[in-house]
């Protein structure tokens, strides 16, 4: 991999072969820790078949992987209300699996099927359950952050509780926009809790060829917002970071902006690795690998002995068992009409 000599204070936790990731941490109740493991696995083996099925042909429209990087919406959507506004970006498959566990809803969508969650019509990139409190996901780098900024003012202005999230990449730190919504929401006290999810990569560009530094969490100091810069590989990481940022959010503290280190397996777009574009990242990804959220949990599970490696095995059977049940189910759901596709392009 190429040597950078631009180095932050916190290089030791961009670097893929640190002691620190062998840290393992506890949480809460063992339950708790086998209900987040399942719901890593079921966004794990959805983004697979949906990878698996480009690969066949039967997925056309365009889609952002996010497998290595599950830790994050789980531990984030633990603290998360229904009444809470979430938004997403163009890798958004695990934030809207973390709040539904609906993988139906997300494969008749990469389908174009009716019964998918934005009715066939947007396809990976455009996702949406409000029951659930997720308000959509975007392809424009960034154009959601300004959006949960005026989702907070929204719940600030109800006198309630509630919170908005936004999550985006390191790229987006880049924009314009996202800038101006730190300001604007720390200004004003907005209940709005920033999700960076920092994985090197603005589509093929490492962030030391666009950034000075490894870190984005220099931003939010510089707006005088509240930060956390975290392993998001560790899902007891996650959850506890998120325990701190809600409870200040909900407590009217005002924004939270927290950083999460992690790294995505697979390219851009699509299936491939993205190994032969110049990357580099071939040398470093199967370090990477080892920080795998999901065998981290299920190592430390069974270190403990809180889980034996024959109910994982059933675990494990049973989430395949539900992703297959699922795409079978959407691969033979009906497309929109051409009534339906009319009536939602043209008015009247």
């Amino acid at each position: 991999m190429k040597k950078y000599s631009n180095k932050s204070v916190s290089d030791e936790l961009f670097n893929p072969e640190s002691p620190i990731f062998g840290i393992q941490l506890t949480y809460d109740s063992i339950e708790s820790q086998i209900k987040h493991l399942k719901s890593m696995l079921v966004i794990r083996y959805a983004e697979e078949k949906i990878a698996n099925e480009i690969i066949a042909g039967n997925v056309k429209c365009p889609c952002h992987l996010g497998i290595g990087q599950e830790a994050i919406a789980v531990g984030v959507s633990a603290f998360l209300r229904k009444s809470d506004s979430v938004f997403g970006a163009h890798r958004s498959h695990s934030h809207f699996l973390a709040l539904n566990n609906d993988p139906y809803s997300l494969f008749a969508e990469v389908l174009g099927r009716i019964d998918g969650c934005s009715h066939g019509m947007g396809g990976s990139m455009h996702l949406i359950d409000k029951d659930n409190g997720f308000y959509g996901s975007v392809p424009i780098v960034g154009a959601t952050i300004p959006i949960a900024v005026g989702a907070g003012f929204a719940h600030k202005m109800e006198k309630s509780t509630n919170l908005s999230v936004t999550y985006f990449g390191d790229g987006a730190t880049e924009e314009g926009v996202f800038h101006e919504s730190l300001n604007l929401a720390k200004i004003n006290e907005l209940p709005v809790l920033f999700i960076c999810e920092n994985n090197l990569f603005a589509s093929h560009m490492h962030i030391l060829e666009r950034q000075p530094t490894y870190s984005t969490v220099r931003y939010a100091k510089a707006h005088n917002v509240q930060s956390l810069l975290v392993d998001g590989n560790d899902l007891a990481a996650v959850y506890n970071a998120t325990k701190i940022a809600t409870d200040y959010i909900r407590s009217g503290n005002g924004p939270f902006y927290i950083e999460f280190v992690t790294y995505r397996w697979k390219g851009h777009v699509g299936p491939s690795d993205d190994n032969d574009v110049g990357l580099l990242r071939n040398e470093v990804l199967e370090i990477w690998k080892k920080r795998d959220p999901i065998k981290r949990l299920i190592n430390s599970l069974k270190t403990s002995q809180s889980i034996l490696e024959s109910e994982f095995g059933l675990i494990d059977s049973e989430i395949k068992k539900f992703i297959e049940e699922s795409w079978e189910k959407a691969k033979v759901s009906e497309y929109p009409s051409k009534d339906f596709l009319y009536n939602n392009t043209y008015s009247n």
